[in-house]
Parts: C-alpha cells; sequence; structure tokens
C-alpha cells in the first residue's frame, strides 16, 4: 500500500483546499497501483495461471466490502485516525495500539517489498549487479527525499500516479494492436484456456494459494478512511472509492487477461513484469525499457511515500503515548530524528535480506506485507458493528469478507514459497502482544505500588 506524504496529518485541519469525489478517486487509483501488481502480480500468476482472474475478483469483492465499512465509520465520524483510532473506540486501548503497530510493520514490509522491486526492474539494465547494491541505492535516495520534504516533490507524486496508469494503459494498447496484426503479431496470438487444467494449471490449491497477492494489488484503500477528512462532501466517501475500486478492477482485468493469454504460464518469472514478458517475443523492442523505467519512476515515489507513512505513524504513536515519546522529539530537521532513525533500520535490514536471500526475498517480505495488511482489514470488519448500527445485509457483507481475508491468509500455508511471509507476519503479531502484556503487567504493577486513595 502507497500514501502520500503527509496524508491523515495536522496540516489536513488548516484549512487546506478541500477535494471532490472525484479527485479522491484519483489519489486512490494513484496510491494503489504499485510495485505489488506490476511486479507482485506475476508470483499470483506463477501460482494459478489464467485464473488469477478469479483471485484479482474475489480479492476485489472483499476490497470493497472493507472499505464500505470504513467509509460509513470515516462518514459519521471523520478522523485523520481513521481505521486505528476505530479500533480504539471500538475496543480500547490494546487495540488502537496493536492496530497502529500492525499497520506500522506492514507498511515497513511494503516499503521493503518496494524496495526490492525497484531493485529487481533495475536488472534490466544491469543484469550482474547485486541485488543490494541497487536497494542500497534506492534506499539512500528515499531517505534524502523524506528528509527534504519539499512541497515540490508531494505535487510530483501526482504526475507519478499518472505515469503508473499510462504504463498498465500502454501495455493495453500495444496488445491490442498485436492481436489486430501490428509488431509483428496477430490474433492466433493470443491463446484462450480450452480446458479447466489450462485455466487452472495448479488446481485449487493454487487459486487459493494466489489470493493473497489479488488482495496485495489492493492495498492501499485506508487512504480513502484517512484522507475521507478532507472531502467537501464527506458523504461522498462511498460514491468516492467505488468509482475507485471500479476503475482498479477495469484496469487490472483487462491486463492479466491479455498477458496471461499472449504467453505461457511457464513464462513469467519474478525478476520481471508480467506485461514485459508478456509482449517480448514481439517487434517491441523500446516497451521493455519504456515501461519498466515508468514503473522505477512511479515505483520510487510510492517507495518514498510509504517512507513518509510510517515515519509519521510512528510519531503518532509515540504522540498517544503508544510507542516511546522519544520518537516524537523533534530536532533540527523537518522530521523527528529518532523516527527517522528506526524507519532507516527497518530499511538496512531490508537491504541485509536482499543480500542474504536474493532469490526468494522478494516473495517472502510480499506475502507478510500482504498479510498485515489484511490483519487490519480483519480489525475493520469487526471494529465496525460497534461503531455503526449495521443492518442484516451489512452483517452478510461482514461476514462474507472476513471469510475471503481468511480465505486469503490461510491460502499462504499451502505453497511452500509463502508459507515463510506467513511465519514472518506472525512473528511480527505475536511481538506486538508480546509488548502489550509487557505494558499491562507493567501497568498493574505500577497500580499496586500507588499509595491507596491516589
Amino acid at each position: 500500500m502507497e500514501i502520500p506524504a503527509h496524508a491523515g496529518s495536522k496540516n489536513d485541519e488548516k484549512g487546506e483546499k478541500k477535494l471532490a469525489w472525484w479527485q479522491l478517486s484519483l489519489v486512490g487509483v494513484g496510491c494503489i497501483i504499485g510495485t505489488g501488481y506490476f511486479l507482485g502480480s506475476v508470483i499470483g500468476i506463477k501460482m494459478t495461471g489464467p485464473s488469477i482472474i478469479i483471485s484479482f475478483i474475489l480479492a476485489g469483492i472483499g476490497t470493497y466490502i472493507v472499505f464500505e465499512a470504513l467509509a460509513k465509520m470515516a462518514t459519521k465520524d471523520p478522523d485523520k485516525g481513521a481505521f486505528r483510532s476505530y479500533a480504539k473506540k471500538a475496543y480500547g486501548r490494546w487495540a488502537g495500539f496493536s492496530s497502529g503497530w500492525v499497520y506500522w510493520f506492514s507498511e515497513m514490509l511494503i516499503t521493503g517489498s518496494q524496495l526490492t522491486a525497484l531493485s529487481l526492474l533495475s536488472r534490466l539494465w544491469f543484469p550482474n549487479v547485486p541485488l543490494w547494491v541497487f536497494a542500497l541505492i534506492y534506499a539512500v535516495l528515499g531517505v534524502i527525499v523524506v528528509l527534504i520534504g519539499t512541497k515540490g516533490f508531494e505535487r510530483a507524486q501526482n504526475i507519478f500516479a499518472i505515469i503508473k496508469i499510462a504504463a498498465i494503459t500502454m501495455f493495453i494498447v500495444l496488445a491490442v494492436t498485436i492481436l489486430f496484426g501490428f509488431f509483428g503479431g496477430n490474433s492466433s496470438h493470443f491463446n484462450m484456456p480450452k480446458s479447466m487444467n489450462e485455466f487452472m494449471p495448479k488446481g485449487f490449491s493454487g487459486l487459493w494459494s494466489s489470493l493473497i497477492f489479488g488482495f496485495y494489488a489492493f492495498g492501499g484503500i485506508e487512504i480513502m478512511g484517512i484522507m475521507a477528512t478532507r472531502l467537501k462532501k464527506k458523504e461522498e466517501t462511498k460514491k468516492s472509492g467505488s468509482i475507485m475500486l471500479i476503475i482498479l478492477m477495469s484496469i487490472y482485468l483487462i491486463s492479466l487477461i491479455l498477458a496471461t493469454g499472449l504467453v505461457a504460464v511457464n513464462t513469467f518469472n519474478t525478476d520481471k513484469s508480467p506485461f514485459v514478458t508478456a509482449l517480448h517475443q514481439f517487434d517491441i523492442a523500446f516497451f521493455p525499457h519504456v515501461f519498466t523505467a515508468g514503473i522505477i519512476i512511479a515505483g520510487f515515489s510510492t517507495m518514498t511515500a510509504s517512507l513518509f507513512a510510517v515515519t509519521s505513524m510512528i510519531v503518532t504513536l509515540a504522540e498517544d503515548g503508544d510507542a516511546p515519546p522519544v520518537f516524537a522529539k523533534k530536532g533540527k530537521l523537518k522530521v523527528p530524528p529518532f523516527a527517522m532513525i528506526l524507519t532507516v533500520c527497518g530499511l538496512i535490514t531490508s537491504i541485509i535480506l536482499s543480500l542474504v536471500m536474493p532469490d526468494s526475498v522478494y516473495e517472502y517480505i510480499t506475502t507478510a506485507a500482504g498479510l498485515m495488511l489484511l490483519y487490519n482489514w480483519f480489525f475493520i470488519l469487526i471494529s465496525f458493528p460497534r461503531l455503526i448500527k449495521a443492518s442484516g445485509f451489512d452483517h452478510v457483507k461482514r461476514f462474507i469478507g472476513m471469510a475471503l481475508i481468511l480465505l486469503a491468509i490461510s491460502g499462504t500455508l499451502l505453497h511452500k514459497s509463502s508459507r515463510p511471509g506467513f511465519f514472518v507476519s506472525i512473528l511480527f503479531v505475536a511481538a506486538i502482544f508480546a509488548v502489550l502484556l509487557v505494558m499491562r503487567l507493567m501497568g498493574k504493577k505500577k497500580k499496586s505500588f500507588s499509595p491507596q486513595g491516589t
């Protein structure tokens, strides 16, 4: 998931220009489409083949259900803390603490995933350069941008979002023209699956395993809740998100159908975007370079936005007493120094993983990041009925959403390459609850030593 640098910050309350519903829709589209789709989708394709479109349809349904619940809460109670604040109001401080830290870890993992994806894509021009070298370069550049924090970069985010949409559109247009006889192609190059075995080569288990990557491509709907406070009419939150999801579903499904129809599934590999692989056999020499460059530019912008997001989240947690207060302490820089140091430590960890596990780190990190994201989505659904008077149909949709999320989570246990990511995510959640337990025990101990009546 990628979030604009200062989405949900206090600056939003100081007379900033309000957004129309369609503007928020475009912001959402730009923030959600990222390297998780451009490169992460290939992992799902390798798992289930052309039936990846089913994973994306199911993920789209689940995403809409979660978004609708978030939109209703945001409409009733616009809060810059969004899902974290709603969890706290629904279940108490422990829930706000857990939701905030799960989000922080998921964004940190997503940042690492983006960092690795950018490094993999850069190998198109420098195939012999180690992955960690690229990761180090992009990490340093990202930190520099965060420290500068210029308004010019924030404006550039919109341009980068257009680049992402343009890249997918370029692929769709080129793929269609190939089917009409251009670039050495014709309609016979598109192969429709003729049997269930061709459509779903790895069976139901492959489809189940790939569901997490469908959800991961929609990661970022939280931005709609966070930025609901910026809408001119808060009741248009649902409309804005619905249009956004329609646009995303259309782009995703059309491009995936074309990609999986143009080449055999076993042709795809995780070090290239599936869209580059799909057009590799045709006489379009410029496409891999232009498309990959566009993804890298756009991916770098979203990685940097995620760096802003994780740094801002730790500051907010510290201000609310859910993280050591030192992380909110301001210095001479525009960013609290200790919060920035923690973010840098996360980046260093990602770079080390790239050095130790160059062949598998991207899938491990991507799986863990997607799972951490879904844990928070599940929390949104269980918080919803405590804050909103839900109808019977609302409960039906909520249970369907929770079932789809649980399917995606459990599906990671079926594939050997996704399984480590599951255990990594569980390790992070266990660490958060261990800290919660220690905090509660320390609180009780402190209370028992307090004089009576104080």
